[in-house]
């Protein structure tokens, strides 16, 4: 019998592998860890997405957490079609980003100025270039299995879709580059603060959630730990909050634990679905950037009006009473049901991940004994019942506020039903 995706082979798949490296723009898109040819996107509407073929599945990836309102939401494209009317780019500063700026600011406590970029991997990599000037330092210190995007300083034990590598970074990427790049286990405590005591270490990055080899909330005061020692060795601390920025809670993780960063990166949601990411912090900091300082930073797309009108619409939705409630009782009604069973189950917020064959992780370490070939079978099983999964066993669920509950009641019924016929 022919599963979902085989007939591709000879169609699509076939033309992008042509003229495109493995037929993909991002390599977990091309469904290497499933061992089959990737699905090709047609179009999505709300909660759904169509293939080019016609099939319809329930997306629980959302474009990667994304879409917290669904695909193609009447307001943001509304909004999006009015400004590309307008005009779609002009390189010059516009009431848009002011506007979406301000609101950006006025969730975020810790954070007194923004500056917009394009993607996750260049807010990161400009915040990491800022916390460098700031301090006068070269160290940064990140955890094994976060992903903070393919800049090369940070692609060194990475999550994410270069966990299926052998080494888990990249070829190509100097051992100058990386030789800065100090990596800690999440949770570790005395390493780290031996490390900070030689006071080399500009900044201590961190996605507060890990999301990118599958979800692992930090241990309870974990990251309180973070803000106290790194503010003790005059060392930055910075929040990856590309996936938890918005999702968990309108400030993000900050506001949901209670910890303020030094800086802080934004994506995924804060464009609204379009190419759009943000870093922040304290006026102090932020105003070392071009052209008020010394620290060049620049983008002929960084805040694009269409983005930020798409942008602006979503967070407005997000900002409605009672929102964050109700989105985590849409999700629970998938997670609920799965809750002590026998497989692990992580959930913080709206944002969740099953792991197979291993008990609670809580790092890397311990992530990487997960059973991959076991989660390659059960996401070919929920594909072929209309549901699709991340396409790796190291990602992230984002179930969306317009997802029908009968819909995800049937999600966790089909989780059940996989799990007791393959224990």
């Amino acid at each position: 019998m022919q599963t979902i995706g085989e007939e591709l082979i000879e169609g699509l798949y076939e033309r992008a592998c042509r003229c495109i490296p493995g037929g993909v723009n991002s390599p977990v898109r091309a469904f290497y860890e499933m061992e089959m040819p990737p699905l090709m996107a047609a179009r999505g509407l709300g909660p759904w997405m169509w293939d080019h073929q016609g099939r319809r599945y329930l997306d629980l990836c959302m474009s990667w957490g994304a879409l917290p309102f669904g695909h193609a939401h009447p307001a943001v494209v509304e909004a999006a079609c009015a400004q590309i009317c307008r005009g779609s780019s002009f390189g010059l500063a516009t009431e848009s980003e002011i506007r979406l700026a301000e609101k950006v600011c006025s969730h975020y406590p810790s954070i007194d100025k923004v500056r917009f970029v394009s993607s996750g991997t260049e807010a990161v990599m400009s915040a990491l270039r800022l916390a460098r000037g700031f301090t006068g330092r070269e160290q940064v210190i990140k955890f094994s299995g976060h992903y903070h995007g393919h800049s090369d300083a940070l692609l060194v034990r990475a999550g994410s879709s270069v966990s299926y590598l052998a080494e888990a970074s990249s070829r190509g990427v100097t051992q100058g580059t990386v030789q800065d790049t100090l990596t800690l286990s999440f949770g570790e405590r005395e390493e780290l603060e031996r490390l900070l005591a030689s006071e080399k270490v500009a900044a201590v990055i961190v996605e507060p959630v890990a999301a990118n080899m599958g979800v692992v909330p930090p241990a309870p005061g974990y990251l309180d730990f973070l803000r106290e020692v790194t503010r003790r060795y005059g060392t930055l601390l910075i929040f990856d909050e590309v996936i938890t920025g918005y999702r968990v809670a309108l400030g993000g993780a900050q506001e949901l634990y209670r910890v303020t960063a030094d800086l802080t990166c934004l994506g995924k949601i804060v464009g609204g679905g379009l190419p759009a990411a943000a870093f922040g912090g304290r006026e102090e900091i932020m105003d070392l950037l071009a052209p008020l300082g010394p620290v060049f930073q620049a983008g002929t797309l960084s805040g694009n009006p269409v983005a930020m009108e798409t942008g602006l619409v979503t967070l407005s939705m997000l900002e409605q009473p009672g929102i964050y409630e109700a989105w985590r009782q849409l999700a629970a009604r998938l997670t609920g049901p799965l809750r002590g069973g026998p497989i692990a189950l992580h959930e913080v917020g709206p944002l969740c991940s099953l792991f197979f064959g291993i008990q609670s992780p809580s790092c890397w370490e311990e992530v990487v004994k997960l059973d991959r070939d076991r989660y390659r079978r059960f996401f070919k099983f929920m594909l072929n019942n209309s549901i699709y999964l991340p396409p790796s066993a190291y990602e992230a669920w984002f179930p969306s506020l317009v997802h029908p509950p009968e819909e995800l009641d049937r999600v966790a019924d089909l989780v059940k039903e996989f799990i007791s016929t393959n224990s």
